[in-house]
């Protein structure tokens, strides 16, 4: 009977493990892969070692993707071995999204059903196919024999064999192992024909590899050929045109093989092994890994052993500034003053900090190098070396501790500037890093040898055993799933299904210094600025006492948390006890709309890239979420800016969460919003749609053009001009006159901008406005309107 049950559930199971079965060899004019068939909808290679499609990043984030196949194995597992991608730095949603082959030629990653991604910029009207090559490389290619576009030319972080690296291209690394976007890292030929690989940080880039100090030719190279190119071949011999050549470790065997540019910065050459069908490592570029820049960030010390690998330290006196990312490197625990009788010098022997001398003395002695420091107040410390051509010693002042390592091989000394009385270790600087080491442990014991007959058929039982094990947890599994409730214990829900956490009260009481640096305030609640104990600074929104049962509160996070947007505020967490309610975001240096608008940072251009980006989230959550959300509050003060000035929407709302079909929805019965902002529907208690939050857009597109704000006071500077009321009205009046559209252009953005663009901008705007929400556009139209005229004025 067991034995049956198992046998039924093992051929219940099989189909589901043979999820190519609808995989293709080619794709054609006309067709197109699903997002939502991610398992199924591949290109495979005709040797099957590698596919084509979309490769999930996270919980609701796909990019379109080439890789190695695993034996038998799911391809999304975290052993997939990714080796190309097209839209790295743009994921896309996992609804609706699709990679297609245009009747024109061209193939089109669309994002939700709507935003083009990324293309291929071809165009044929020849028969032709998308095809994977046994190589992995990708080809579009008419019937004819003609290549339009390959993915070889153009590579992401990896090569493969025969793949060349030219002039024209160049590999960058990811920003970690698990984060697939561009990092800091690139591999590429310079100018003078060199192949190098450069450190492009967030503050500061140089080149590390081949070492910056020695000549070109010291290092083997030449740079009079021109032609630029560098090449793995499936042997595992790596050529390039600068002279720069090796053979892997197991150089001669025909194997799978890649050339990775990692996140670490280092250049590896990895084999597949037959047998384990494991990958590792045959050969690097470089073995003293401490001499990559920027790999442990400023104020830290980088050092290298063979058999331990490499750690990073902080320097005496400073402090780490996020434990998960070395890169961020560490800050100073003291505060110095330019008083000099104030500093003492901290000896580091061997310790050296690659570039950016301030002050450079050839023949100096160790007091002169002392006083040099101690004049300027932003000196951080100087290197004091010997050099023994010369029988001198040589002095570098240091205005910026980084790219530090420790070599006992370095001739000098880093002489750190700290506070006096600072009880900072003279010797032992460097804090040692606890290793955990694995051990084989012996477990010999004599034991009676059992019969072969005896043997199979306790095999037999273990097998039958574990499999129905196996088939009782699956459906035990989908038992739980089914009967789930939204409501949660007082342990607390732990949102497995996506990448935030849950915070204590007291966690994010002490982030705050008990709620002291309010940053924003709203109808929802306050919002304060916060440190992690990471060092992460966070947007802390502490919401009004909430009348939500904790069930569904978390529920509704869950939905808020697994939303994916460039233009959309990353949640990082929540906090939920007792009658406490607080939202945990990322903090953006720029601050708000309001706050740039008030003090004239933003130019033209960036206005209506703020007024684009702030379209195209709107018409996520209108649109493209499971759920319907509505924000309700769009006005500059919940619009965020990034460092380059790119919007980030802010406070959408917890119980804005609603059905498509149910408009009567309780949640709606209070009025909601800001005053100039507000749609008539909230006044008149018309029914709550999407197009509330188009009515506020549009008032604040007009703020964006004007710089005035919705109930406005305007009085010229000669006195000829006076209106008193809503913005709305003023710019109605204005569009009644000739070159209207210059007359209601705020002042502050001067004389460089595009007319066209501001009259389009001004136009959807008041559209957005209109009085009858039926005559208002959604906002995916806004956005259709916007990109087409960027496509028109290109």
């Amino acid at each position: 009977m067991a034995f049956s049950i198992s046998l039924f559930f093992l051929l219940f199971l099989l189909p589901f493990h043979f999820h190519t079965s609808s995989s293709l060899y080619s794709l054609n004019k006309g067709s197109s892969l699903s997002v939502e068939k991610h398992r199924e909808d591949v290109i495979l290679s005709k040797n099957l070692v590698f596919s084509a499609g979309f490769f999930q990043l996270g919980l609701n984030a796909f990019s379109f993707s080439i890789w190695f196949n695993n034996n038998h194995s799911h391809p999304h597992t975290t052993t997939t071995t990714v080796v190309w991608m097209a839209n790295r730095e743009q994921p896309v949603n996992g609804r609706f999204s699709k990679l297609s082959l245009s009747h024109t030629g061209n193939i089109l990653l669309i994002d939700a059903g709507q935003y083009h991604i990324w293309s291929s910029d071809t165009e044929s009207h020849e028969p032709m196919e998308l095809l994977l090559e046994n190589d992995g490389n990708l080809v579009l290619r008419e019937k004819r024999g003609t290549v339009l576009w390959q993915s070889f030319d153009f590579p992401t972080d990896t090569l493969l064999p025969g793949q060349p690296l030219t002039r024209y291209t160049h590999l960058v690394s990811s920003r970690s192992q698990s984060n697939y976007s561009s990092g800091f890292y690139k591999l590429l030929f310079d100018d003078n024909n060199v192949l190098r690989l450069v450190y492009d940080g967030p503050q500061v880039s140089s080149t590390y590899w081949p070492l910056p100090w020695i000549m070109i030719w010291e290092a083997g190279r030449y740079n009079y050929n021109s032609s630029r190119i560098a090449v793995l071949n499936s042997l595992g011999k790596f050529i390039s045109s600068d002279n720069y050549t090796f053979s892997t470790n197991d150089h001669g065997m025909m194997m799978q093989r890649r050339l990775t540019l990692d996140s670490d910065g280092n250049v590896r050459v990895y084999s597949k092994n037959d047998a384990s069908k494991k990958w590792y490592v045959s050969w690097q570029f470089m073995f003293d890994t401490c001499t990559i820049h920027g790999i442990c960030g400023a104020n830290s010390i980088c050092s290298y052993d063979p058999k331990r690998g490499r750690r990073c330290s902080c320097l005496p006196g400073y402090g780490v500034k996020n434990n998960s990312d070395w890169s961020y490197g560490c800050q100073p625990v003291f505060n110095l003053t330019c008083n000099g009788s104030e500093s003492f010098f901290l000896a580091m022997q061997g310790v050296e900090f690659y570039g950016y001398d301030n002050h450079y003395v050839d023949n100096g002695t160790y007091m002169n190098c002392t006083n040099l420091c101690l004049q300027n107040c932003n000196c951080k410390g100087f290197q004091y070396r010997f050099n023994a051509d010369k029988n001198t010693f040589s002095c570098f002042t240091k205005l910026q501790l980084l790219n530090g390592r420790i070599s006992p091989s370095y001739n000098g000394t880093m002489y750190l500037r700290v506070p006096k009385g600072s009880n900072f270790p003279k010797k032992e600087y460097m804090s040692e890093c606890v290793r955990v080491v694995s051990v084989m442990l012996d477990k010999d014991y004599v034991r009676k040898r059992a019969s072969h007959f005896v043997r199979f058929f306790l095999w037999l039982a273990t097998a039958v055993g574990g499999l129905e094990m196996v088939c009782f947890l699956m459906i035990w599994g989908f038992l739980i799933r089914t009967r789930q409730k939204s409501s949660t214990d007082k342990q607390g829900y732990h949102l497995k299904a996506v990448e935030f956490r849950k915070f204590s009260y007291s966690e994010l009481k002490k982030a705050t210094k008990g709620f002291g640096e309010e940053i924003g305030r709203g109808a929802g609640g306050v919002v304060y600025k916060g440190i992690l104990s990471d060092q992460r600074k966070v947007a802390i929104k502490r919401l009004n006492e909430a009348k939500q049962g904790e069930g569904e509160f978390l529920a509704e996070v869950s939905i808020i948390g697994r939303l994916n947007h460039m233009n959309l505020i990353e949640m990082w967490g929540y906090c939920a006890e007792g009658k406490h309610r607080l939202l945990v975001y990322e903090y953006m240096e720029s601050g708000s709309l309001a706050e740039n608008l008030s003090s004239n940072t933003l130019d033209w251009s960036k206005r209506y890239n703020i007024a684009l980006g702030m379209a195209r989230v709107l018409a996520y959550l209108h649109e493209e979420c499971l759920e319907w959300i509505l924000h309700c509050d769009i006005k500059p003060e919940n619009i965020l800016l990034d460092s380059n000035y790119l919007p980030k929407v802010a406070d959408f709302g917890l119980s804005k969460l609603l059905n498509r079909n149910k408009l009567s929805n309780p949640n709606f019965s209070m009025i909601r919003g800001t005053r100039g902002y507000m749609a008539p529907e909230w006044l008149y208690n018309l029914p709550i749609t999407s197009k509330v939050d188009v009515y506020s857009y549009g008032i604040v597109l007009l703020e964006l053009i004007t710089g005035n704000s919705p109930t406005m006071d305007i009085e010229t500077v000669d006195g000829t001009e006076a209106h008193h009321g809503r913005l709305v009205t003023w710019v109605r009046e204005k569009k009644r006159r000739p070159s209207w559209v210059k007359q209601i252009l705020d002042p502050s953005i001067g004389t460089n901008y595009d007319e066209n663009k501001i009259e389009i901008l001004a136009r959807v705007a008041l559209d957005c406005v209109e009085e009858d929400k039926d005559v208002r556009p959604t906002m995916k139209q806004v956005v259709e309107m916007l990109q087409s005229h960027e496509s028109d004025t290109q």
